[in-house]
């Protein structure tokens, strides 16, 4: 569905390269998150693949078409959700999405079903000047998915939304991914990536450091060991022991038949250790 290789890009009146040989490949149907820090090109990339940013070197294909060639069909098959959304403040919700929903051709989305599954029908009628950040993002969402593309790109797809909107937000994007569609999101949140994604990229001042799904790089970075809290004469101990031949650990199983187990964990890394460790640089 996505197709990047050795793509540069220099915003114009800057000597440094904002993105430096990327190269990567989404295939239909898979979720895959940009993951970095601020600054990092996430977005840059985001632009260049809807078509807002123009000039670049090497070749991004969507679809099979080479960006830099596409007409305006191209925005009837995407959809897009930015991390800070923009819409008319003295309308109402409704008639903002009746709006947008009128510049497309085909077929479209009703927009209350729409409001419905993001839990905003209540504010069908409030103008969007009244909503709060999580509300306008929800409605972002709903936007992005009027005219119901193939594919979706979303920009920070959970912030500023309270954990039960932020769950909602995350079933609605797997559901999409259910029906087929291929979703990017851009994001620091690892959290939401490890949830979400199929595969993720690690992105450092415009170069992709790693890619792979999530299961398998904390399986790769982490520690084969198995974490054992519980409690023995009154008092809380832990103990830890390798993964390796653990049905056999004599001592492993006596703790298990013996005493009162409280918590047990294995010991794989989480995405953020990883970013950290493959990067040498923090989320911010």
């Amino acid at each position: 569905m996505i197709e990047v290789r050795g793509l540069h890009f220099t915003y114009p009146n800057r000597s440094e390269q904002t993105l430096r040989g990327l190269d990567f490949v989404i295939p239909t149907g898979e979720i895959f998150g940009f993951l970095g820090p601020s600054g990092a090109g996430k977005s840059t990339t985001q632009k260049l693949l809807i078509g807002v940013l123009k000039g670049y070197q090497g070749s991004v294909k969507v679809m099979g078409s080479e960006i830099r060639d596409i007409g305006p069909d191209y925005y009837e098959r995407i959809g897009v959700a930015f991390e800070f959304p923009n819409f008319y403040s003295k309308f109402t919700v409704l008639e903002n999405l009746k709006l947008f929903r009128s510049l497309y051709k085909g077929k479209t989305e009703d927009p209350m079903h729409l409001l419905e599954q993001v839990n905003l029908a209540d504010a069908a009628n409030m103008k969007v000047s009244q909503l709060s950040k999580g509300m306008k993002m929800r409605l972002n969402f709903c936007r992005a998915l009027l005219h119901d593309p193939d594919i979706l790109f979303l920009d920070e797809p959970t912030s500023g939304l309270d954990p039960v909107n932020a769950k909602r937000m995350k079933e609605l994007i797997l559901a999409k991914k259910a029906e087929g569609k291929t979703v990017l999101i851009t994001t620091h949140n690892m959290q939401a990536a490890e949830e979400l994604c199929d595969r993720v990229a690690f992105i450092v001042d415009g170069e992709i450091k790693l890619i792979d799904s999530p299961r398998e790089l904390k399986l790769r970075k982490g520690r084969k060991e198995l974490r054992v809290e519980f409690r023995k004469n009154g008092q809380l101990k832990e103990a830890l022991f390798p993964l390796d031949g653990i049905g056999g650990n004599d001592q492993f199983l006596k703790i298990i038949k013996n005493d009162m187990l409280e918590t047990i964990h294995s010991q794989e890394a989480s995405l953020e250790q990883i970013f950290i460790e493959v990067t040498g640089r923090q989320l911010i």
